[in-house]
């Protein structure tokens, strides 16, 4: 009987999981549609879809597939990458409040682009890289810093809050002293932005979502197991620091690429996983439904910023009115119930 119950319960696990990802994935896709026909001009969907596999529409080609396809395409892989690489960091460290662009790897490539433009007077691609490297330099300082014996979450929780803050201040610092013609350019890069949306932008995320997300998914079930402490890891069969290296790689990656194209969209990564886990439930890995989650909430925020609020915002500005709540809520819970980061 008891074996019978255990069965009941993991097929109903099975089912609800099943159901919520089929479930974003149509919310994801028919937010993209919808994406693409929205603007100054409606586009019906036969339009869209007729653009989409690569017929010539008066009109639609270009305004659909020049500037609403890689404005959306840009949206879902950020979306993705970002909460990619957050629900990486909450699952490995065991806290909801380790996520990149809380602990300042998003502040590091915010920082590094900003002196770029305003100090450097370089652009393009050139600042993408420059904001990737930086990403990555600040990942690793991080880790270094917060290295002893092992990597102990709430240490580097509070080192990568210390790091982000004093990054934070160099930004404000470069921004007082900027020439007025840097600052429309140097915001892109404080609240993230999809304006401007380019075909390299979206090959080049897409090939990083690819290497970086392979990568992850193949190291899915270690990163599982990391979540029962370092020992019971071990004990289990997991190489600790060699699959805590390959996944920090992977995560880091998505995300310096994800704010190389996009900027930093405020708290994707931060909401994404602690929404999936919701939808989802306990079992199975998080990756695929966080990811998913990600790619509808930039998506939706983006709608919103351009069309719902009475004037256009980029998507950064919403994500923060969204993700900035659940930040003080989450710490006061967690104050209440007498626990620490």
């Amino acid at each position: 009987m008891s074996v019978d119950v255990l069965a009941a319960g993991r097929a109903r696990r099975a089912l609800r999981r099943r159901g919520a990802l089929t479930t974003l994935a149509v919310l994801v896709l028919g937010t993209f549609l919808v994406t693409l026909m929205v603007g100054q001009t409606f586009y019906p969907p036969l339009d869209v879809l007729r653009v989409i596999a690569g017929e010539t529409v008066p009109g639609a080609s270009f305004t659909v597939g020049e500037l609403r396809l890689p404005r959306a395409m840009l949206a879902v892989l950020a979306g993705a990458a970002f909460a990619l690489g957050g629900v990486t960091f909450q699952t490995m460290l065991r806290n909801p409040l380790a996520s990149p662009d809380i602990i300042g790897i998003t502040h590091g490539a915010s920082a590094a682009a900003v002196f770029g433009i305003t100090v450097l007077s370089v652009s393009g691609a050139l600042i993408s890289f420059v904001a990737v490297v930086a990403a990555l330099a600040t990942a690793m300082l991080i880790y270094v810093l917060s290295f002893k014996d092992g990597v102990v979450g709430t240490r580097l929780i509070l080192i990568g809050i210390g790091i982000a803050a004093m990054l934070q201040s160099v930004v404000s610092y470069l921004l007082v002293r900027a020439a007025t013609w840097d600052l429309p350019a140097a915001m892109r890069w404080i609240t993230g932005s999809l304006n401007g949306a380019t075909w390299s932008e979206v090959v080049t995320l897409l090939a990083a979502v690819i290497a970086f997300g392979v990568l992850l998914l193949s190291q899915s079930r270690r990163l599982d197991l990391l979540q029962l402490g370092d020992d019971t890891a071990s004990a289990l069969g997991v190489r600790v620091e060699r699959t805590r290296v390959l996944v920090i790689i992977a995560a880091v990656g998505l995300i310096a690429f994800a704010t190389a194209a996009a900027g930093p969209i405020a708290f994707v990564a931060f909401l994404s996983g602690p929404i999936a886990a919701r939808l989802v439930g306990p079992t199975g890995s998080l990756l695929v439904p966080a990811a998913l989650v990600g790619a509808l909430l930039v998506l939706v925020a983006d709608l919103a910023g351009q069309f719902a609020l009475g004037a256009r915002y980029p998507v950064g500005v919403v994500t923060g009115v969204l993700g900035a709540p659940y930040l003080v809520y989450l710490l006061i819970r967690t104050n209440r119930a007498g626990g620490s980061l």
